[in-house]
């Protein structure tokens, strides 16, 4: 057990958090504590999830990438003009497309950072701000609210009626956020390139010199985020039932933080996909904690802050340090 614990501090460290913020909140307000508030936070974090596990593997090859929210605007309003150019199209032409143009704005990031030597924080900084100085040109920040129908029919794949009345339900995007934590499960832990990824994130040198191909483990990871961002940017659209230029805006530090409370190192090599969802679970149910209790949201934003803040402390001191439970045996004993 100790050796489980030891192995998986961060996880273990998490999910003893969302227990105590969860049974606190469910204290303090009256409608916390109950499935279908649980079932609402499932729903709403289906999008976050699907960019967090994209920034994930980014993470664990050594890079940073804040233009992801933004890409996956932009791939909203691309996604959006080429449906109406093929007369509509369906859930497979759109996710095609999407998922293309994802992948296309994420080889940008990895061409500019492999090509010129840019350090990966200051490229997505240039393509977060040419990405959405872009889009709100060409859009002049005017919505999109004629889409399919496919697009914008609600999916329900589990609906129940609770006795009080009220009904619980689970929609697409939760199917189409399992299908992405799972494809990167296995990309990470099942796969050669997924091992290599880890070994470039650790040691770059040292994969350089083993003859991992640096530019292909590059591509890779910032092909997969753009890739999420683009599925994530189109059940978003799916979601709110319309395309918003700015809707996505500001989302990135609200993953970033949870990937890294997750555990994923910025210094790259570390990081998991259960760690992962569960960061972001653990900054949705702060967040849905802090509005039913009807606290102003800029107080999010100081705690998002905070949170960064801890997890990077954590992620550069290792919280196994931190935890009695999980330290070696010291000499003497």
């Amino acid at each position: 057990m100790r050796s489980f614990v030891r192995t998986h501090a961060t996880e273990v460290s998490l999910l003893a958090v969302i227990v105590v913020i969860s049974a606190v909140l469910s204290v303090s307000t009256a409608n916390f504590f109950s499935i279908s508030n649980a079932f609402d936070l499932l729903n709403i974090s289906s999008v976050n999830i699907i960019f967090a596990v994209g920034l994930l593997v980014v993470l664990i090859a050594g890079g940073i990438d804040i233009s992801f929210a933004v890409a996956a605007s932009v791939v909203q309003y691309g996604t959006a003009i080429v449906l109406g150019w093929i007369g509509g199209g369906g859930w497979i032409s759109g996710l095609l497309i999407a998922g293309s143009i994802g992948i296309l704005l994420g080889a940008v990031n990895a061409f500019l950072i492999h090509r010129f030597r840019v350090i990966s924080i200051v490229a997505t900084i240039s393509t977060f701000n040419i990405y959405f100085g872009l889009l709100m040109f060409f859009t002049k920040g005017v919505s999109i609210y004629d889409l399919p129908d496919w697009l914008t029919d609600r999916v329900i794949l589990f609906e129940h009626e609770m006795a009080d009345g009220t009904w619980i339900e689970i929609t697409l995007p939760v199917l189409v956020m399992v299908i992405c934590v799972i494809a990167t499960w296995v990309l990470i832990t099942r796969t050669t390139t997924g091992r290599q990824l880890y070994a470039f994130g650790d040691n770059p040198e040292g994969a350089r010199r083993f003859g991992i191909n640096i530019g292909a483990m590059q591509f890779i990871a910032f092909g997969w985020l753009g890739l999420m961002a683009g599925i994530g940017g189109l059940i978003q659209a799916h979601y709110a039932q319309e395309v918003v230029p700015n809707a996505l805006y500001g989302r990135e530090l609200d993953v970033l933080a949870a990937v890294v409370l997750g555990g994923a190192r910025l210094g790259g090599g570390k990081g998991s996909v259960f760690g992962c969802v569960l960061g972001v679970l653990l900054i949705s149910i702060t967040q849905n904690g802090l509005n039913l209790m009807g606290v102003s949201p800029f107080a999010f934003k100081m705690i998002i802050g905070a949170i960064i803040l801890i997890a990077i402390t954590l992620s550069n001191t290792g919280i196994e340090k931190l935890l009695p439970f999980t330290s070696q045996k010291g000499s003497g004993r």
